[in-house]
């Protein structure tokens, strides 16, 4: 075979050479996946299994760089913190035998029980981390705070180390006590515009009487395109409105303006039911339809079909 025949096979081959490796590589990047979140549903103890044993980073054929395979939703070690001190603030040397001081062992192996003794505070009603701060690569420090009975509160600070990938992590030391994060300086509200009792204010009050009572349609109080669901079950049987702030002139004007004109409010209401009454607030934006005031939206943090934001 002649030298340049023998040079066209091997260029033909190469393409066909590295689609192939191409392929296989995708191949075992999908089976890794796979792989990973299987152990994820077995439980905590096979995830760990499946980290210490599987590559978390592949080398693309087409890149110099590394891609990471993510094998959790997050790298902020906070919700295990949570867990971790509410198993170790449940549990007792005295009992490594029980539930709690199981997780709290399988989660942190060189971290000691407590001994509570047998006067001492009673458990934890609710555990809940409330701040958490990188130190350095993979190092943690999570503050978590554990309220008691009575309305008293004691914050503790776990030590807590992660992977580059956010997908394991384990605490590295006993927790400890530290003072509550500070109270910070609340903002000047941008609701400075005092709004009388008139149209803005009555519906408003039917509104919130819909949207919380069941009193009436919601629908009817919207602007188009708008949707909003009333909260249902009903959780209040009457709603009254005690006060309403605008950021906006236009909302505190005697008669309502030209259509299209948009005004932020909040309001306060009291809100009752059997069991008692409740202050609660809203921020709403309405807009001018028609010579009446329609709800645009509600700032509740979660949409709602484009109707809240």
């Amino acid at each position: 075979m002649s030298p340049g025949l023998q040079a066209s096979q091997s260029e033909a081959a190469a393409p066909m050479v590295a689609g192939a490796r191409l392929e296989a590589m995708r191949r075992r990047v999908r089976l890794s996946r796979v792989a990973v979140w299987t152990v994820i549903a077995a439980g905590p103890i096979a995830l760990c299994v499946a980290v210490a044993s599987t590559p978390t980073t592949v080398q693309a054929a087409t890149s110099d760089k590394p891609t990471a395979v993510r094998t959790a939703a997050a790298d902020n070690p906070s919700g295990y913190a949570q867990v971790f001190l509410g198993a170790w603030l449940r549990s007792s040397a005295g009992d490594e035998t029980s539930a709690q001081a199981r997780l709290a062992q399988s989660m942190a192996p060189d971290v000691d029980l407590p001994e509570p003794a047998a006067d001492a505070q009673s458990a934890p009603q609710s555990v809940t981390a409330v701040r958490s701060a990188q130190r350095g690569t993979g190092a943690w420090s999570v503050t978590v705070a554990a309220q008691y009975a009575g309305g008293s509160v004691r914050y503790y600070a776990v030590p807590v180390a992660a992977d580059r990938a956010g997908s394991s992590f384990a605490v590295t030391g006993a927790p400890g006590v530290v003072a509550g994060p500070a109270r910070a300086q609340v903002p000047t509200s941008p609701y400075g515009v005092s709004v009388p009792d008139g149209d803005l204010s009555s519906a408003l009050g039917e509104f919130l009487a819909a949207y919380l009572t069941g009193s009436g349609e919601v629908d009817r109080y919207l602007a188009p395109g708008v949707n909003l669901t009333a909260v249902s079950p009903a959780p209040y049987t009457a709603v009254s409105v005690e006060q309403v702030l605008a950021v906006e002139e236009a909302a505190a004007a005697a008669k309502v303006p030209a259509d299209g004109t948009t005004v932020r409010v909040l309001v306060r209401v009291e809100a009752q039911a059997t069991g008692g009454r409740w202050p609660l607030a809203y921020e709403l934006t309405l807009k001018a339809r028609s010579s009446r005031w329609e709800v645009a939206a509600l700032e509740s943090g979660t949409a709602q079909g484009g109707g809240a934001r």
